[in-house]
């Protein structure tokens, strides 16, 4: 699971949505991507320790992995994608 920490007012988190959305897709069935609005969800971003956005938190087997803070590539965020899972599939 990715969880895409964001904001309505933040340009680069705006940037980076599409490409999410993209890799949703593409990744559909292996990786599940969804969102959360710090604006909405304060508590939840601070308990996970977000203090810049956008961050995406790779989560696997429950538990946090990776984390990337500011807006990637596609080629970038598709390393990590893969990297995630390859582990995943390693320690399964």
């Amino acid at each position: 699971m990715v969880v895409d920490f964001w904001a309505a007012w933040c340009g680069p988190c705006r940037a980076v949505a599409p490409i999410l959305d993209e890799l949703a897709e593409e990744y559909a069935g292996r990786v599940k991507v969804v969102k959360v609005d710090t604006d909405a969800n304060g508590s939840l971003a601070a308990a996970y320790g977000i203090t810049s956005i956008p961050t995406m938190m790779f989560f696997s087997g429950g538990q946090a992995v990776k984390s990337v803070v500011g807006a990637k590539p596609k080629p970038s965020l598709v390393s990590l994608f893969d990297e995630v899972l390859d582990a995943a599939t390693a320690s399964a």
